[in-house]
C-alpha cells in the first residue's frame, strides 16, 4: 500500500509516476535503507519534485539527499539510440504542445521550476538546507562531479535519453554501497534508456536487473 505522503504527492500533481511505480520505490527503499547499506540518496530528474519529498524524507541524517536537475526545459535526445517515440516527444515538448499534470502547466515551461520544488520540499518537511537536503541546478555531467559524494545507498533515475542514462549510471553504481538499490524510471518507456541499462549490465556483470514497471539494479551478491 502506498504510504500516506506517496498518495498525497499525486493528489498535489507532483509526479508523473504511477502508484505502481511509487509503491516500487517505496519498497525498494524499505529493503536497502538499512543501517549496514551506508551512503546518501540521489535523484536524477527531480521534475516537480514528488519523488524528490519520498526520497528526501527517507534521507535521515546521516544521510543526504540530492536532487539533480536542470530544472528548465529538458537536453534534446542526441543519441541514435534514442526511438522516433523520444524524438517526437521532445519536438512536442519544444514546440510549446505539452500539457502538464491535469491541465496544469507543463513543467518544463516555468521559469520559476528551481523555487517551485524547493517550495513544495519546504511545505512537506523537507526543506533544502544544503545539508541534509539538496537541490543541484545543471547539466548531470557539470554538477556531479562538484558534489562530495563518496557512497550512495539509492539512486533514482529519471531521465529519459540513452545520453543522460548511461551517464547516470556509470556515475552512480561505483559509488553504490553493497546493498544499495538503483530504481530506473524509463526503462519500459523510452528505447534509449533501454538501451543504456542493458548496454550497461553487460558491462558490468557485478550487477542484475530485477524487472517491473520500474527496474531495480543491484549487486548480485546482495
Amino acid at each position: 500500500m502506498l504510504s500516506n505522503v506517496a498518495r498525497s504527492v499525486r493528489r498535489d500533481r507532483l509526479t508523473y509516476l504511477s502508484p505502481a511505480k511509487l509503491l516500487r520505490i517505496e519498497r525498494a527503499l524499505d529493503t536497502t535503507l538499512r543501517p549496514d547499506v551506508p551512503g546518501d540518496i540521489v535523484e536524477f530528474g527531480v521534475a516537480l519534485g514528488g519523488s524528490a519529498i519520498l526520497l528526501a524524507k527517507r534521507a535521515i541524517p546521516p544521510r543526504r539527499f540530492f536532487g539533480l536537475d536542470v530544472f528548465a526545459m529538458i537536453p534534446p535526445p542526441t543519441s541514435d539510440k534514442d526511438d522516433s517515440r523520444s524524438k517526437q516527444r521532445y519536438q512536442d515538448i519544444l514546440e510549446g504542445s505539452s500539457s502538464g499534470i491535469g491541465g496544469d502547466v507543463y513543467y518544463g515551461y516555468r521559469d520559476d521550476l528551481y523555487e517551485y520544488v524547493s517550495r513544495q520540499l519546504s511545505r512537506y518537511g523537507t526543506p533544502v538546507d544544503g545539508v541534509r537536503v539538496n537541490l543541484v541546478k545543471g547539466l548531470f555531467e557539470e554538477s556531479w562531479p562538484t558534489l562530495e559524494i563518496s557512497s550512495l545507498a539509492f539512486a533514482h533515475i529519471d531521465c529519459d535519453w540513452y545520453d543522460p542514462v548511461k551517464y547516470c549510471l556509470n556515475a552512480a553504481a561505483p559509488r553504490l554501497s553493497r546493498g544499495g538499490l538503483i530504481v530506473m524510471d524509463d526503462y519500459h518507456d523510452y528505447a534509449g534508456c533501454k538501451a543504456a541499462v542493458d548496454e550497461f549490465l553487460i558491462a558490468n556483470p557485478g550487477f542484475e536487473m530485477l524487472d517491473g514497471v520500474n527496474p531495480v539494479l543491484r549487486h548480485r551478491r546482495s
